[in-house]
């Protein structure tokens, strides 16, 4: 059995997450010191809402261990960046078909208060590239691509929702195809071995590859891709150079330095969900300013408007500004 230097600290012991800031971290020692490696390296065993695992092998921290006069010398090593892998297009164009039984599409058209237009739906349908799961136990739900400034895509997520457009049930695609092969003792392909393999999937903005397709319009960043959707159609599509493009980072620890790389020389507007105490805005307002010093020529500005308006009640329930748009007649914002 091979033998390990580094690896997960074994029992019960947790730490503060570096991405979510929840104490589910479990870090990474130094089996021959019985030392902690430095406080970025480990994995956060909240796969769903986090996900965030940074491997010492894959990320570059490696030693040699030298003994000088009684002392350890450290020779850093240069370790490859493990390639990308994404999600195959065969698969991809298969979920962009069968909205009649997508129950998120059907609420857009008939089940809301202010039903929307057949034309504003394709259209939206197209631009973000929204598709439907057909069968299984997530039948009828809706899938929202993560695609790259490249045209990549980099995962795919899964929303069930009820009649009222509230979420039941979340999931990924490479998940459902992966319990669907083992549940048939059916072999995993190599494709799929090598995407769960790595340590973050969801690495770039929902709607990211529209970037370059608008390059003036200014950014509106928004946790959930639902909430992209509700701004595009309330707000206006992007070939209005003046309406915002609306993208979303997935979740609240997802507004990273990494992905934000992609907005360069724009001018970008932040919505943070509700939140107990504000957490969600001070993060995003924090990272804001962080961001803005790191990116030349980009500007952030983040909307105060809901933690100056919103009841307490909705900052218990973590709502969002798709929450309050829904109640409202999108026709009156298109005027």
């Amino acid at each position: 059995m091979q033998q390990y230097q580094y690896h997960l600290e074994k029992g019960s012991k947790k730490h503060r997450c570096p991405s979510c800031h929840k104490k589910r971290f479990v870090r990474y020692i130094d089996a021959e010191t019985m030392e902690y490696l430095p406080e970025i390296y480990g994995k956060c065993d909240r796969e769903t809402n986090c996900a965030y695992h940074l491997n010492p092998y894959k990320h570059g921290y490696s030693y040699t261990n030298k003994f000088l006069l009684g002392s350890r010398k450290i020779i850093p090593q240069t370790i490859s960046k493990p390639l990308q892998v994404f999600f195959p297009n065969k698969i991809f164009e298969k979920t962009r078909k069968d909205y009649h039984i997508n129950t998120f599409i059907q609420n857009l058209l008939n089940n809301i208060k202010y039903p929307f237009e057949v034309e504003s739906i394709e259209k939206v349908i197209a631009q973000y590239h929204l598709g439907t799961i057909t069968k299984g136990y997530r039948k009828g739900a809706v899938t929202f691509p993560f695609i790259d400034i490249s045209g990549n895509v980099r995962a795919i997520q899964v929303k069930q929702f009820n009649n009222q457009n509230h979420t039941i049930g979340t999931d990924f695609l490479h998940n459902i195809i992966e319990r669907d092969l083992k549940f048939k003792n059916k072999i995993i392909p190599e494709w799929l071995s090598k995407y769960n393999n790595q340590d973050t999937r969801v690495s770039c903005f929902f709607g990211e590859h529209l970037l370059r397709k608008y390059p003036h319009n200014p950014i509106a960043l928004v946790e959930a891709p639902k909430t992209a959707i509700y701004g595009t159609l309330y707000f206006g599509f992007p070939e209005n150079i003046d309406n915002y493009l609306w993208l979303a980072v997935y979740n609240l620890s997802s507004l990273s330095f990494q992905k934000c790389k992609s907005l360069k020389g724009r001018d970008v507007y932040l919505f943070p969900d509700l939140s107990k105490q504000g957490r969600a805005f001070n993060l995003w307002s924090e990272n804001a300013k962080k961001y803005q010093n790191k990116i030349p020529g980009t500007t952030f500005t983040i909307s105060d408007l809901l933690e100056k308006l919103a009841p307490s009640q909705d900052r218990e329930q973590g709502k969002d500004i798709a929450d309050y748009l829904i109640e409202l007649d999108w026709r009156d914002f298109r005027k």
